[in-house]
């Protein structure tokens, strides 16, 4: 589903993303892990168009999608979350939802209708917000939601773009460890259920352990391994980067 080819950003001194290579197949979760300033977020941004690489390729489904803008990136069938959601705060939960879901259909140029014109649409949203847990909470201003609620409804409304690969920053940053495992339950459902294609950066090494079919981990801009959960805990050089001691 996704090529990267020696793909590499640098911010002045600071080699972000040196080199980097690796194809990710469709279906499952995909973990891109390291230390901080391993460059991970460097990577989303580049796959998702946020920044343009200094070199190298990516390439989606067989399409060289280099350079492209992050509009058009969405159109083509990628969406992303953010580590700091990206929701609008005085807005309704509902409402929320109901931006990515008008923008994918089109259906966002027309100032005329109503919103409750499209019954279509409204179900749509019903059944993204009834996955995540949040329908009871559709007519609540996003920020009135706690933080982990507010992280479900990020990740929902990537997802109400209806895309093919979804890369997730940091799912289950700031919250308590009990509501990581909810959040993750709850992401890894919906992501199945609509057969979706995942690549999550993230921190909690149990959660990778726990979700991932396979890992990348990064280290200085370079990825330092690749492989199943199990290969990555053999790791010696993976044990003493990243988790300091035996997993």
């Amino acid at each position: 589903m996704l090529r990267v080819e020696n793909l590499t950003k640098y911010f002045g001194e600071v080699h972000a993303v040196d080199n980097v290579s690796f194809t990710l197949e469709e279906g499952g979760v995909t973990s891109v892990v390291g230390p901080n300033g391993a460059g991970k977020t460097t990577l989303i941004n580049l796959i998702s168009g946020a920044i343009k690489p200094d070199a190298g390729r990516i390439y989606y489904k067989g399409r060289d999608i280099t350079g492209y803008p992050p509009s058009k990136i969405s159109r083509i069938g990628i969406a992303r979350s953010f580590q700091i959601p990206h929701i609008f705060l005085r807005m309704t939960v509902l409402d929320n939802i109901l931006i990515p879901l008008f923008s994918r259909k089109g259906l966002s140029r027309n100032l005329i209708k109503r919103a409750t014109d499209y019954p279509e649409v409204l179900k749509s949203a019903e059944d993204i917000l009834g996955s995540f847990g949040l329908w009871e909470k559709r007519n609540f201003l996003a920020n009135e939601l706690p933080h982990g609620d507010r992280k479900l409804l990020d990740i929902a409304m990537a997802l109400a773009m209806e895309p093919e690969l979804v890369l997730l920053d940091e799912p289950t940053s700031g919250v308590s460890i009990r509501e990581k495992s909810r959040i993750m339950e709850i992401v890894e459902e919906a992501i199945r259920e609509r057969g979706v294609t995942a690549l999550i950066v993230e921190h909690d090494m149990d959660i990778v352990f726990s979700y991932s079919e396979k890992i990348i981990v990064m280290h200085q801009g370079k990825i330092l391994a690749m492989g199943s959960g199990e290969e990555i805990k053999r790791n010696k050089e993976v044990e003493s980067i990243l988790m300091g001691g035996e997993v």
